[in-house]
């Protein structure tokens, strides 16, 4: 029903930028909150920023407060994460992620795009 697709990752030194983007397509009216999560190997998947679907309301995780800046924009149906400051510790598969809350709640995940930050 919701489609994620991500684009933007690729190669970037440390102290340098980048954009991620994220295009919801299908009924997407049902989605509550949509975020980014990364996973780095031999970890688990972490959130990494979030926002409301509705207020506008946006939530980061500590280690990338101050550096990182989550958006969306309601008439594209698109959401970005703008990423500055990047550490090599960034580096990770990151994921679009989209939350429906009711009827039931459920998890919609796109493919990933791989972030690499180089020393």
């Amino acid at each position: 029903q919701v489609q994620l697709v991500e684009s933007g990752g690729g190669l970037v030194q440390a102290g340098g930028s980048l954009t991620l983007s994220c295009a919801a397509s299908g009924i997407i009216g049902s989605i509550n909150a949509m975020g980014w999560y990364r996973q780095a190997p031999g970890k688990q998947r972490e959130l990494v920023a979030e926002i409301t679907t509705s207020g506008g309301t946006t939530n980061y995780a500590d280690s990338v407060k101050g550096r990182f800046t989550i958006s969306r924009d309601g008439n594209s149906n698109t959401m970005y994460l703008h990423m500055s400051s990047l550490k090599p510790e960034d580096t990770a598969v990151y994921y679009c992620h989209g939350l429906r809350l009711y009827p039931l709640k459920y998890d919609y995940w796109g493919q990933g795009t791989q972030v690499t930050v180089s020393s």
